[in-house]
């Protein structure tokens, strides 16, 4: 039968795999895109026939192109030379205040010289919404092509390529523009060939908050001294950085923003003794931060990013500085496009900012919607091939007057056609006596021009893209396939037990009915199926898995107190605990020596144990997505004493190695390797205790490179130690429980009565060093608060590992499989962890490395996010230890059918039910308002989730065959040497 339920577990996985490939390709295509570079057709009206691929003619000299541009757009640049400046990770209300309210008072003084440019009407700020994604790659992309890229783009992120579409940078550097590049090396990936100066710096390892500022800041003086340049891109990382390590409230963030006001002042001061009026600041963020200091997700405190303006153009008599101003992120492509005398990008979805063309005319600033309109027409005709420009005004009658349009088209025609027909008013009554009445109509024909722009870019913002259905009901229709095959093996497993004549003593009396634990456990499993179709109880899971974890153990607790109450009532439970308490592991020869009474005692402790930790660490990270602002244990901690912190880090630590210790003394066996694994321990367990106090969280020194090697010495002891211990463990307990050779007459029995006791130890020692480094590792990488939820998820694991022991028949296998499987996910959110993207902490998962690696960041990050699943899974390799080991004829298959494959099949199978049941949620929510936002990083996670599933079980699987396969070769050989 094991072979059976391998063939399909092993089928159902790579149906899972291909299934599951098959709607990642589906669902998250590339985003469609014109292709070519704009040229001199975007001067003109588009015609009603096929997009225009581009410009097909020779290219043009730099300056015959920008004569003609100047030409056809019929109004000269308003600038010639362009400062970007990005502070990455700078929040808009750190500047501009929220809700029409000032920042705070120390906000404001940490940026004195920004400040006062608002103050005195130099400067125009906006709030400009970043899309989701809020990582800076796509960001970048969206500020220089007003394009909003796809939902994958966070993977592309940390494996940039050239960017190959339309965009300010190429535009520029065609009409003969100079470009120079400073900071975040993103910018040289996505333009390799485009900067005749450049001096990049790596963006993801985030460790550094100083250096990575001076690589940009020690070339200024050069820079704004020199006249042949005439874009400078300077990227700051610091702030950002800030944000990863301390949150948005670090003590490093004030002066981090004096240090980018400095720069504003003296990129500033450059260009008035350099003439001004030629020359425009623009300081903008990609994205904001939360309260953590992450970013990825689509909450307001990481979509609002910066957007501020300086130069000529903006300049008034009068402003409100602090009035809530809001654009789109993408709307500084069109913006810097026409201030600058270039075509606006193909793939442009932006809307001109009025407040930053205050010295054009009312006939240029008509004419700068004008081409915009245009602009954005040519998109609309791409993705409505028979909508027409003429046949709109036509059908109008040149006035635009339907009240009610039937469909979109007639929507977008009745907005445009206004909006060229005021035009049009506006210009007959140019140069009339009555200057009201020509105000009137150009406020009319702006009006109306924004109307049509704003609502044709919201449009093509949340146009679907067009998805294969059939393919992907073809991969749906692939992981059903898989569910049920996992199902018809749990199911085989179930049967093949029941008919077992070893479980018949030990588990008849629960064949009899259902119990309330196992109704409970499919019940909940059905409703979290169910919950995963509403967007709120996908941004707050944590309350389910809280829910389901704390209530299951309840149910565990009541099973609990009327077993104690029965006692010695029930013969046959108490005829099953004996033969279980006979087994051979640690913990059932220390269990077996208990009376009962000590015994329901532990069994009571352990339960309460697991209930009261899981409230704790419920009280740590509360809120999830949309209730952060909830107070927690956390926040408070983030604002205690750093000393505070570390001594509750320094306890978890201290506890972790003493359960340890306490573990490895219930061993009878005393080997040198086992001593050598304890010592080993002891090492790691110092090293994480002197990272803890080495590491400075707020500091503004650079780099700290003596902790960057104690964690790398960590890795490579905990490394040598865990495969030591795997590969050392068959082999150094005893195959009998005497070393005399067993007599002839009873050799068969002897081998049959004390085969599994080596094996239990044996796996008994892996696991349990496996779970220990674990969360030593996890101690080492996890933000300083988790210390304490990391010590209670490990005594949670434990304390479970030793009620399901200490009575074996109280509970089913199956449920106890399924209990530890909770536990995983309620301390996976009680970390902190969210379905937003913004909850990943990039930050742990650059310890021990000095420079930026995508492999290896990429794997410590994986390890963070999914440090209490992973756990629970090695803590199942401590779990199948302890369980009740009657020697079989047969040790592979008894390997197979009693400790693999429930432990591994189960996760499995939830996993499986999990992932097709959201695919299919996903699949009906694709044209959802929250599809991007909510459900595809939810379904991000949920990929993740079973990779982490399949590392679980690979690990099970592969501990306890390699075991039994040391036994049956040692007990072989040890038979053929005694004959």
């Amino acid at each position: 039968m094991g072979a059976a339920v391998a063939g399909w577990t092993v089928a159902a996985v790579l149906l899972q795999v291909a299934g599951l490939s098959l709607f990642l390709y589906g669902f998250f295509p590339v985003k469609p895109t014109l292709r070519g570079f704009s040229g001199p057709e975007s001067y003109r009206m588009p015609s009603c026939g096929p997009v225009s691929a581009g410009e097909q003619k020779p290219a043009l000299p730099p300056d015959q192109r920008r004569s003609l541009y100047r030409e056809l757009s019929e109004m000269p640049p308003v600038y010639d030379r362009l400062v970007l400046m990005v502070i990455d990770g700078l929040p808009a209300e750190f500047v501009l205040g929220k809700g029409g309210k000032p920042p705070s008072k120390e906000l404001m003084e940490s940026m004195p010289y920004t400040q006062s440019l608002l103050a005195g009407c130099q400067a125009a700020g906006y709030h400009a919404k970043a899309a989701p994604p809020t990582v800076t790659m796509p960001r970048l992309k969206a500020m220089v092509s007003g394009a909003i890229g796809g939902f994958l783009d966070v993977a592309f992120n940390f494996n940039t390529q050239a960017f190959l579409e339309d965009n300010l940078l190429d535009q520029l550097h065609m009409i003969g523009h100079k470009l120079v590049m400073l900071g975040d090396e993103t910018w040289i990936k996505l333009f390799p060939t485009l900067f005749a100066r450049q001096d990049g710096v790596s963006s993801f390892y985030v460790r550094d908050t100083v250096e990575v500022d001076f690589n940009v800041s020690r070339h200024l003086e050069f820079e704004l001294a020199a006249k042949d340049w005439s874009v400078l891109v300077l990227h700051y990382l610091g702030l950002d950085h800030v944000g990863h390590i301390g949150g948005r409230r670090s003590v490093l963030m004030t002066q981090k923003m004096k240090e980018m006001d400095e720069v504003i002042r003296r990129v500033h001061d450059a260009s008035l003794q350099d003439n001004l009026e030629r020359t425009l600041l623009v300081v903008v963020s990609d994205h904001g931060m939360t309260e953590g200091g992450n970013h990825g997700g689509s909450s307001y405190e990481e979509t609002d990013s910066l957007a501020l303006f300086v130069g000529h153009s903006v300049e008034r008599a009068h402003c409100s500085p602090y009035n809530q101003n809001e654009a789109l992120q993408v709307d500084l492509a069109p913006t810097l496009a026409l201030l600058f005398g270039i075509p606006i990008p193909k793939n442009n979805i932006g809307v001109l900012l009025p407040e930053v063309l205050n010295s054009l005319t009312d006939d240029q600033k008509l004419r700068t919607l004008e081409l915009n309109s245009w602009q954005i027409l040519r998109l609309l005709q791409a993705q409505m091939p028979a909508f027409c420009l003429e046949d709109c005004i036509n059908s109008e009658g040149g006035l635009g007057i339907v009240v009610h349009p039937e469909s979109i088209e007639k929507e977008f025609c009745h907005l445009l056609s206004k909006a060229f027909v005021s035009h049009q008013s506006s210009c007959l009554h140019q140069g009339s006596n009555f200057k009201s009445a020509e105000a009137q109509y150009v406020g009319t024909a702006v009006e109306n021009y924004y109307g049509f722009l704003r609502y044709a870019s919201e449009w093509l913002s949340h146009r679907a893209t067009d998805k294969p259905f059939y393919l992907l009901i073809s991969a749906i229709l692939l992981m059903t396939m898989s569910c049920l095959f996992l199902m018809g093996a749990v199911s085989r497993l179930f049967k093949g037990q029941s008919l077992s004549q070893t479980d018949q003593l030990s588990e008849s009396y629960l064949e009899q009915r259902w119990h309330l634990d196992e109704v409970f456990i499919l019940t909940g499993i059905f409703l979290y199926v169910i919950s995963l179709g509403s967007s709120s109880f996908v941004e707050e899971e944590q309350y389910t898995w809280n829910f389901l974890t704390s209530t299951l153990y309840l149910i565990f607790l009541i099973k609990t107190v009327q077993s104690m109450l029965k006692g010695s009532n029930s013969t046959l439970v108490h005829g099953a605990e004996e033969k279980s308490f006979d087994g051979n592991n640690f913990l059932c020869a220390t269990s077996y020596e208990l009376t009962p009474g000590k015994r329901d005692g532990y069994k009571l402790c352990t339960v309460l144990i697991v209930l009261v930790a899981g409230r704790v660490i419920r009280a740590w990270h509360q809120g999830g997505i949309n209730w952060v602002h909830f107070p927690d244990i956390s926040k408070l901690l983030a604002q205690a004493d750093s000393c505070i912190v570390k001594s509750l880090q320094t306890i978890s630590v201290l506890a972790v190695v003493a359960l340890y210790s306490v573990s490895l003394m219930l061993l009878r066996a005393r080997s040198k390797v086992v001593i050598g694994v304890w010592l080993s321990h002891i090492s790691c367990g110092l090293l994480v205790l002197l990272h803890i106090w080495e590491n400075q969280i707020n500091t503004s020194l650079p780099i700290n490179h003596s902790t960057t090697s104690i964690a790398r010495l960590f890795y490579a002891i905990a490394s040598v130690s865990i495969s030591a211990t795997v590969l050392a463990s068959p082999w150094i307990f005893p195959i009998y429980s005497t070393e005399a050779k067993p007599a002839s007459s009873s050799d068969s029995n002897l081998v049959k009565d004390i085969d599994s006791h080596g094996i239990s130890d044996s796996v008994f020692l892996t696991g349990i060093t496996y779970t220990v480094f674990w969360c030593l590792l996890q101690l080492l990488l996890q933000q300083p608060i988790n210390a304490i939820p990391l010590l209670l998820i490990f005594l949670q694991t434990v304390s479970s590992i030793v009620h399901f022991s200490l009575d074996k028949t109280l509970h089913k296998q199956w449920v106890q499989v399924i209990a530890m499987q909770f536990l995983g996910m309620a301390g996976h959110f009680g970390l902190g962890n969210t379905n937003s993207l913004a909850s990943i902490d990039v930050a742990g998962a650059f310890i021990g490395i000095s420079s930026y690696s995508t492999v290896l960041s990429g794997i410590l990050m994986f390890i963070i996010t999914y440090g209490s699943p992973l756990m629970l899974y090695l803590g199942m390799v401590v779990y199948i230890s302890v369980k009740d080991i009657s020697t079989p004829w047969q040790l592979w298959s008894y390997i197979l059918d009693k400790m693999v494959t429930m432990p591994c099949l189960l996760p499995l199978l939830i996993n499986s039910v999990a992932l097709t049941s959201y695919t299919i949620v996903l699949l009906l929510m694709r044209n959802h308002l929250f599809v991007w936002s909510v459900f595809s990083p939810k379904y991000l996670y949920v990929c993740a989730a079973t990779v982490c599933t399949y590392v679980g079980v690979f690990i099970i699987a592969v501990t306890a065959v390699y075991t039994c396969t040391v036994f049956s070769f040692r007990a072989r050989r040890y038979r053929d040497q005694s004959h």
